[in-house]
């Protein structure tokens, strides 16, 4: 797979990541419920102890990630590839413990929470793809 269809896969799903993220800042800072209509455990998940780390909602927080892995993306470099790569396994590690604690802890499953882990799984997958590919034009 080329380069080109790699980068156009991530923003892809990044911009789709950052639409559900950014609903999800919408739907904390306006202080309504998130439409919910497959999995209805969505309030419960967005009013529980794990929707927020250290008083900052963990929706920023993945909005935050959405917009430096699009950005990291759109720049040339392999540092860019690094970055992008970096963030999205970061962003996968920490979508698999909020999964885990919706199955565990809440008890509840939250759609778009969903939707956004199987976003960053595979934003993992293609930036890190991305970034292997070309192991010998990495900068010192």
């Amino acid at each position: 797979m080329s380069d080109r269809a790699l980068r156009t896969a991530g923003l892809v799903l990044a911009v789709l990541g950052v639409g559900i993220a950014g609903y999800l800042v919408y739907v904390h800072y306006a202080d309504i419920d998130p439409v919910c209509n497959i999995a209805h455990g969505c309030h419960k998940v967005q009013t529980s102890d794990y929707a927020e780390l250290a008083g900052i909602p963990v929706a920023l927080l993945g909005l935050i990630g959405y917009v430096v892995i699009l950005g990291a993306l759109v720049a040339p470099g392999e540092a860019a590839r690094m970055v992008a790569a970096l963030t999205a396994l970061v962003g996968f590690g920490f979508s698999m413990y909020l999964t885990y604690r919706e199955l565990f802890t809440i008890d509840a499953i939250c759609q778009w929470c969903v939707g956004s882990a199987i976003l960053m799984t595979g934003l993992a997958g293609v930036c890190t793809w991305r970034l292997l590919r070309e192991p010998d034009t990495m900068v010192a």
